[in-house]
């Protein structure tokens, strides 16, 4: 007589998978933008990202304060002369995929007697931390664009003085547009799977939630709710100024106790005499980076349910739920985005 038991079927790694993926996207807002690419299996560790350069041109420009006078000139032909042929400039970012993991252990009284479900708080946080950890791996490499602005009289980030303003943003949406940086007008929709979505021309900024009070004080500040048909890029955008959409995350921390001594500055500090300072990552098409890690494939997940008896544990006392995926980061170019430090109000 056939009977249904629990070794008698795999594991529903699947379905876990999904499930594991679910709690992992709440967790990060950075990844909505980034140049997307896929690391095929048995290609080694190392992945290139290139652009193209102007002719004639550094970086993005084709013309520069230098050549403004002359671009025309030296585009001129002559009647029945062949002009000369140029060639393009390639420019390789190169990258090396990184293996992250996260295991958590249960035994089987556990499962058996606790009265809460442990496997299942188990999964939920694997999904978490595999969100936070690659959050954290983007957030890393954007902290380091050098197209850099700061609050106040600052010039840099130990002399941080002030928080954002519409005339800091401006500054950096003249430095965006002196370098050609498009408007992000597609996202990665903000779901396990590879999609994009539409999205009004912006450049979008990403910074901690702490930064919301004095982001609501902009003069021209628009929240979602004031968008009518236009559509949020993300749950946890909060509203709008100009050209800058922003969008807010509590793991995108401050710097505690790095900016300029607290004064009259009416700054928030952890410590009561430096200014914390926050990063905001403002993001142009093709400013940066990512592996694409997201669909079924993008995160190993294993899940050994105690009571699976082998030579290490003959008697199926322990269990295992954790996953490992590959995960790289690195800005592409950075006169196609900025950071700006500031500070935040104390709200004392």
């Amino acid at each position: 007589m056939a009977m249904q038991n629990f070794n008698s079927q795999p594991a529903r790694v699947n379905k876990l998978k999904g499930e594991i993926l679910a709690h992992a996207v709440p967790v990060e807002v950075l990844g909505i933008t980034g140049t997307q690419k896929q690391m095929p299996k048995n290609q080694g560790d190392n992945i290139t990202f290139r652009r193209w350069l102007p002719l004639g041109g550094t970086d993005n420009k084709w013309v520069t304060g230098a050549n403004v006078a002359t671009f025309a000139a030296d585009h001129l032909t002559t009647e029945g002369v062949t002009p000369s042929a140029d060639t393009l400039t390639a420019v390789d970012v190169t990258a090396t995929l990184q293996q992250y993991s996260c295991l958590y252990a249960v035994t089987d009284k556990t499962v058996d007697l606790y009265e809460d479900d442990v496997p299942a708080e188990m999964k939920k946080q694997t999904g978490e931390r595999v969100g936070l950890l690659r959050e954290m791996v983007r957030y890393g490499a954007l902290k380091g664009m050098t197209n850099v602005f700061y609050g106040g009289t600052g010039n840099s980030p130990s002399t941080v003085n002030g928080t954002v303003s519409v005339n800091l943003l401006r500054k950096v949406t003249r430095s965006l547009k002196a370098n050609h940086a498009k408007m992000i007008t597609s996202i990665l929709a903000p779901s396990p799977n590879f999609a994009t979505a539409p999205v009004e021309a912006s450049y979008l900024v990403f910074c901690s939630t702490d930064m919301e009070p004095a982001i609501r004080d902009l003069a021209g500040f628009k929240h979602i709710s004031e968008y009518g048909n236009r559509k949020p890029v993300h749950e946890q955008e909060i509203g709008s100024v100009e050209s800058f959409r922003f969008v807010l995350s509590p793991e995108l921390a401050a710097n505690i106790n790095s900016g300029a001594a607290v004064g009259a500055t009416g700054l928030f500090s952890t410590g009561g005499s430096n200014i914390d300072i926050y990063p905001m990552i403002v993001v142009g098409e093709d400013a940066w980076g990512q592996v694409a890690l997201r669909g079924a494939d993008s995160i190993d997940v294993s899940y050994i349910p105690p009571g699976q008896k082998d030579k290490n544990d003959p008697l199926g006392q322990r269990g295992y739920i954790g996953a490992k995926t590959y995960m790289t980061s690195l800005v592409l170019n950075n006169g196609w985005g900025a950071l700006v430090w500031v500070g935040t109000p104390s709200l004392a």
